[in-house]
This record gives structure tokens, C-alpha cells and sequence, in this order.
């Protein structure tokens, strides 16, 4: 059934998710969708000093955002908070340096920004794909940690502060390789399979997926989104995926286009049309699973996540 899956997903992609499948997508978009500017409203984009993060976090402050860089590698992050402010003209650029895959660090980060800060959008852009299992200082798989865990306590720890705000929103950068994953709660810390980093992280995409999908129904004042930004040319990309870098080359999106739904998101009025909890690619709600891939959850399943997941977030809080 994975062969299955992971074939069709890569012919999907090759249609879609490459630089000729945005292009053919954005003939559909409306170009005044984010013609829009956002002096008073305030952004965080974790990982936002390289790849769809920068991206994203320039286009933000061109628009007069106040933004929020959470990064964990403070030199890099400070050089991208200098390029964001010296392109955009805009001084309202925060940093605070938080490694995501530490929920301790994750919790006190945020204790201190609700007493400093206000918050509109979340964009939980930051991620990792770690190729051998390796371990954090608490003894969690780092993948799990970072994309998981991380999304979910930075995302729950905030949900208060989102809420008091006016049209609040919170958007995961997920990916489309979670087509080929089924949720799994029996091994969320791959401790008893082989590991293989590439299906780990698809794994973790899925269960943002679902966290995704929880989130809309528990909080209806906020919207919530994830999506899908194509194959992109990233540093992330180069590193973790040198192979499916070198193969796809001058096929791979740029890195505009990739943080192009993510800003029609997190700054389009028409997004908010769209029902909270769904999965986008190319400014549209497209299907969570590919056709007899028998990737379906059941509420038991999901709600083993959550169990897991509010244990963990409470036992390193």
C-alpha cells in the first residue's frame, strides 16, 4: 500500500507541485486577494529567517505587519531580520530565539511574550527533517519534537492570546508528502521501526493535519489552516533532500511561490470565506487523502494523539 501511495503521490506531483503546476494554478487567482496592507496587526512566523519563512515575513512587512521571527539560530536570525527591515522600510521586526523541539523553552517563550505582545496570525512555518534518530535533551525523537510537539504547544500555549484579537488565524505550513502517511499512534516517536527520516516527517505533516482539523472544531473564534506549498527550492529542501533536490533541479517552485497560499492565508479576506481546518494548495481547499490510499483516521485514533500530546506538553511544561 505505501508503494501505492508514494507513487501516486509523486505523479500528483509532478503535475501539481511543481514551478509549471503553480503557474498553471495561479491563472485562477484573484491578483487583488493580497493587495493589502496590515499597519496595527501582528504576525509570528517560526523559522522565519530562511526559505518560506523569510519569504513570508518580507512579504508581511511590506504589507506594514508587525512580525514576529521566531528562530532558534540567533546569527542567521539576526541577518534576516536586518535584510526583512532594510527591503521592507518597516522597524516593527521582533526576534526571539526559541529552539521548538524544547517545550519547556517553548512554554516560557510564551508566558513572556502574552505579557509584552499582542497576536493576530500564527504561521508555524519551522520544521525539520532529520535523516538518523536522533534524541533532544528531554529524550524525544527530534522530529517528533520539533514538527509535533512544538506546533502544538506553541499553537495550544497562544490559542488565549489569538482569541482576544480581532479575525485571528493560525496557519501550519504542512506538506503534501503527509498523503502518503496514515496517522500513527502506536510508534508517534519511531522507537520500535526502522526509521526512515523522510516517511517521519510525512508522518508528522499528517498529524498537523489532524491537530489542524481539532483545532477548527474546539475554536471557533480563531481560523485555522494548513497547506500544502509545493516542491520548493529551500535550504531545508538542499539539505535534508539532496537527492530529490539534484533530481526535480529547475522543476522545484521558488521560494515566493511557496510562501505565496500561506500569505494569501494569513492576509487574504477571502480566505477567511473558506471553513476553518481545511488543507490548501494554491489558494484552494484540496482533499486530506489520496484516492483508495486508506489513510482515513478514526476519532479514536485522533484522540490518542491528542492523549499523547497533552501528556507531553504537561510532563515538560
Amino acid at each position: 500500500m505505501l508503494l501505492y501511495r508514494s507513487a501516486a503521490w509523486f505523479a500528483k506531483g509532478l503535475r501539481e507541485y511543481t514551478k509549471s503546476g503553480y503557474e498553471s494554478a495561479s491563472k485562477d487567482f484573484v491578483p487583488d486577494d493580497l493587495e493589502v496592507q496590515v499597519p496595527g496587526r501582528a504576525f509570528m512566523v517560526t523559522g522565519g529567517n530562511s526559505g518560506i519563512g523569510k519569504a513570508t515575513a518580507m512579504e508581511i512587512a511590506k504589507r506594514g505587519g508587525t512580525v514576529h521571527l521566531v528562530c532558534r539560530d540567533h546569527s542567521r536570525a539576526e541577518g534576516a531580520k536586518a535584510e526583512i527591515i532594510r527591503e521592507s522600510g518597516n522597524q516593527n521586526i521582533f526576534l526571539h530565539i526559541v529552539d521548538l523541539s524544547l517545550p519547556k523553552s517553548v512554554w516560557k517563550f510564551v508566558e513572556n511574550f502574552k505579557q509584552e505582545h499582542t497576536l493576530n496570525v500564527l504561521i508555524n512555518n519551522a520544521g525539520c527533517m532529520v535523516n538518523k534518530r536522533e534524541l533532544t535533551e528531554d529524550g524525544l525523537e527530534k522530529n517528533f519534537a520539533t514538527n509535533t510537539l512544538g506546533v502544538y504547544v506553541l499553537t495550544t500555549a497562544l490559542i488565549p492570546v489569538l482569541e482576544k484579537e480581532h479575525d485571528p488565524r493560525v496557519i501550519t505550513v504542512s506538506s503534501g508528502g503527509m498523503l502518503v502517511q496514515k496517522l500513527n499512534t502506536d510508534d508517534p516517536q519511531s522507537e520500535r521501526t526502522a526509521f526512515d527520516g523522510t516517511m517521519v516527517y510525512a508522518q508528522n505533516k499528517r498529524q498537523q493535519v489532524v491537530l489542524t482539523e481539532r483545532w477548527a472544531r474546539a475554536h471557533p473564534a480563531v481560523h485555522f489552516s494548513c497547506m500544502h506549498p509545493g516542491w520548493v527550492d529551500t535550504p531545508g529542501v538542499r539539505l535534508s533532500m539532496p537527492g530529490f533536490h539534484a533530481r526535480l533541479g529547475a522543476r522545484l517552485r521558488s521560494e515566493a511561490q511557496g510562501a505565496d497560499t500561506v500569505l494569501w492565508l494569513a492576509l487574504a479576506p477571502a480566505a477567511t470565506a473558506q471553513p476553518s481546518g481545511c488543507f490548501f494548495q494554491d489558494r484552494k481547499p484540496v482533499p486530506t487523502h489520496l484516492p483508495l490510499a486508506r489513510t482515513s483516521s478514526s476519532p479514536a485514533e485522533e484522540e490518542k494523539l491528542i492523549e499523547i500530546l497533552e501528556e507531553l506538553a504537561r510532563r515538560f511544561k
